[in-house]
């Protein structure tokens, strides 16, 4: 016997997210919840947890697209039988894997049957499976823009075609589509994002009260889920009540003409350019009053709705913060209806506890210890645009480096990647593409160009078609020693930074950043597609004490080792920003500076591409960035050459 989810109800805090999801389940045609936040914060546990809480279905047993009884979708061989039997069953939760590929995923020919003689057989999908109930994508980031796009269609038009293969079918698939991300990981592209219904973003509670609560409850829950389940019965019961109705009450409810003024005022003032924000705005809002039970729209339902629909569709620049500005919001609001009282958090949510407000922007400031050889430290803020050349990773030269084809998304490969569909053999030979051969989609071609005297051709053959994501690393290795306090050089070096973090943030390269100072180097972010993490480490970031160089070449050696990045393409790219005074040894009684040398020498050795940043100023320099350059086999330019207009700096084609 299967244990029961964890229960809805019994999930502490997180009313934003609860509330979503519960839009979502009232109204499947919001088009699906996206859920971003850190690990462990009770995404995947919502998520399934909503499964438990919705109204069972009737369905007819065996039928492999959940037709309702009254209204079979026509293809359904189950449904046609006059001996159908009609049962009651939960509403299906189907998991999409990330390596499903398109026939996983739409359906595709039924080969079993097709080698029987019957070519034309429909062989339905996840999404078959997922009609009137949930499809849940973990890690939905990582899944192929394509399938992403694929997906959010069908959640919007409750319908699925497919037409391939010698079928053309079309079947119902109202589904509700909830995808759960980690930042870490990277973010979806502002495209696929806008197709999400919903965002919210969780954040793990900082109230030791609560987290402690959170513990004690899933700890209760994983001794004996079946004992925990009952207790909160009557809870669950409740809400499935309270959902019921809102899904019978929600065609009355009425939005009137001012409010959805109101939602396109809202749209316009947060600079969202996607009419779909409106659209969905106005579905959302009559949903909270449907799970409220009432047949009227306010002001307050309008504000919530934004909370949910605005932020991941207003346009920010690279590393502003995400959400909406509140006081901002509270203002609009109070300029369309000044009567209107604040919303209350979470309103929609009252069988559950509520966490206190986390604001993630008001976390503790990162801090660091001072070095034992460093009595004080200071920490410099980002230079200004004004003072930082904004430095670009595109245009280059290329200096002997690899051409890298395009920016980084999903690129076909013939080795790598997930396969997300098949191309005869002769299409692929003819573009150039050298694959694995795809022998479902080979079978399939056999059974359908002749069903009584099956065999297969070589114009049957099918190659598999990969599709991968591409990015590439770039490892910033900052300088933070007492020597970068001088003319507050350290914020010059952090607008250099910033500017390259923002060309990263647009081609969705991947960064790491190592800091050095004291007697020793460290890995303040290790290699991620979380722009905003890099921004946000390297701002807290202290200087003072000595220039452990060598162990920041070494850390660095080991970090690119450790995730798999030498030796591969796209080569990984190693930014140091330094003036290169190394004085503190790894071995007790050698000379820094060889030490230092002889790492940059094995860097080199690997094919690492490098470019050093000479951030040493005066009238009287030692050079040691150039000699650290030449050592590399890099480009090595000064922060006097940053700040020059007619800058063209050339890294992208080290990149190789």
């Amino acid at each position: 016997m299967t244990a029961p989810y964890f229960p809805f109800s019994a999930i502490v805090g997180q009313p934003q997210l609860k509330t979503a999801l519960l839009l979502c389940a009232i109204d499947p045609g919001l088009g699906g919840v996206l859920i971003r936040g850190d690990k462990g914060t009770a995404k995947s546990t919502a998520a399934r947890a909503l499964t438990a809480i919705l109204p069972p279905i009737n369905r007819i047993a065996g039928c492999a697209f959940n037709c309702r009884p009254d209204t079979p979708c026509g293809i359904c061989e189950t449904c046609a039988d006059p001996g159908r039997m009609v049962m009651s069953a939960s509403v299906p939760f189907v998991t999409l894997p990330l390596g499903a590929t398109e026939d996983r995923v739409l359906g595709t020919l039924d080969l079993q049957r097709a080698l029987k003689g019957d070519a034309q057989t429909f062989q339905p999908g996840l999404l078959a499976s997922a009609h009137r109930g949930i499809l849940y994508i973990d890690e939905v980031n990582l899944l192929a823009d394509h399938l992403v796009d694929v997906l959010l269609d069908v959640a919007a038009m409750g319908v699925n075609s497919v037409q391939r293969e010698g079928l053309s079918v079309t079947h119902p698939a109202r589904l509700t589509l909830i995808g759960t991300m980690n930042l870490e990981e990277g973010d979806l592209r502002p495209q696929l994002l806008d197709r999400f219904g919903l965002m919210v973003e969780v954040v793990a509670p900082t109230d030791k009260t609560v987290r402690a609560e959170v513990v004690r409850r899933r700890i209760t829950y994983e001794a004996d889920p079946v004992a925990y389940a009952a207790l909160w019965a009557p809870r669950q019961m409740a809400l499935q009540v309270q959902i019921n109705a809102a899904q019978i009450l929600l065609p009355k409810v009425i939005l009137d003409d001012a409010l959805l003024d109101l939602i396109s005022h809202l749209c316009c003032e947060f600079e969202v350019a996607s009419l779909r924000a409106d659209i969905v705005m106005h579905k959302a809002a009559r949903a909270l009053a449907a799970l409220e039970g009432r047949a009227n729209v306010t002001p307050v339902d309008i504000r919530q709705a934004a909370q949910l629909v605005l932020p991941h569709r207003r346009r920010r620049k690279p590393f502003e913060q995400s959400g909406l500005d509140q006081d901002k919001l509270d203002e609009l609001m109070q300029q369309a209806s000044p009567p209107a009282a604040p919303s209350p958090e979470g309103s929609a949510d009252s069988a559950a506890d509520t966490a206190p407000n986390n604001d993630a922007s008001e976390s503790p400031e990162h801090t660091e210890a001072p070095d034992q050889n460093d009595e004080h430290h200071q920490v410099f803020s980002i230079a200004a645009a004004a003072t930082a050349r904004q430095l670009s990773v595109t245009d280059l030269h290329q200096r002997g480096a690899t051409q890298v084809a395009g920016r980084r998304s999903d690129v076909q490969d013939a080795a790598r990647g997930r396969m997300v569909r098949s191309v005869p053999r002769q299409q692929a030979d003819d573009q150039g593409e050298v694959g694995s051969l795809a022998v479902a989609a080979t079978l399939r071609s056999a059974a359908i160009r002749d069903p009584q005297n099956f065999s297969v051709t070589n114009a049957d053959l099918h190659t598999q078609v990969r599709v991968g994501k591409v990015a590439n690393l770039i490892l910033f290795v900052v300088d933070a020693s007492g020597s970068m306090a001088a003319q507050r050089r350290m914020e010059a070096v952090k607008g250099a930074v910033l500017s390259l973090l923002t060309d990263a943030y647009q081609r969705r390269d991947e960064v790491a950043v190592i800091a050095f100072r004291g007697e020793s180097a460290q890995l303040l972010l290790a290699p991620t597609r979380g722009i905003d993490l890099a921004e946000q480490s390297l701002r807290t970031l202290p200087t003072g004490g000595r220039t452990p160089l060598p162990h920041a070449l070494h850390l660095a050696s080991e970090t690119l080792q450790r995730h798999g990045r030498v030796g591969i393409s796209p080569t990984p790219l190693l930014v140091i920003l330094s003036d290169g005074k190394a004085n503190v040894a790894m071995t007790a009684g050698n000379d820094p500076w060889r030490e230092t040398l002889e790492m940059a020498t094995q860097l080199a050795a690997s094919g690492m591409a490098a470019l050093v940043l000479d951030t040493e100023d005066g009238y009287l320099r030692l050079g040691r960035a150039a000699q650290l350059a030449e050592a590399l086999g890099a480009d090595c330019l000064t922060l006097e050459q940053l700040t020059a207009d007619n800058l063209a700096l050339t890294i992208r084609a080290r990149i190789g």
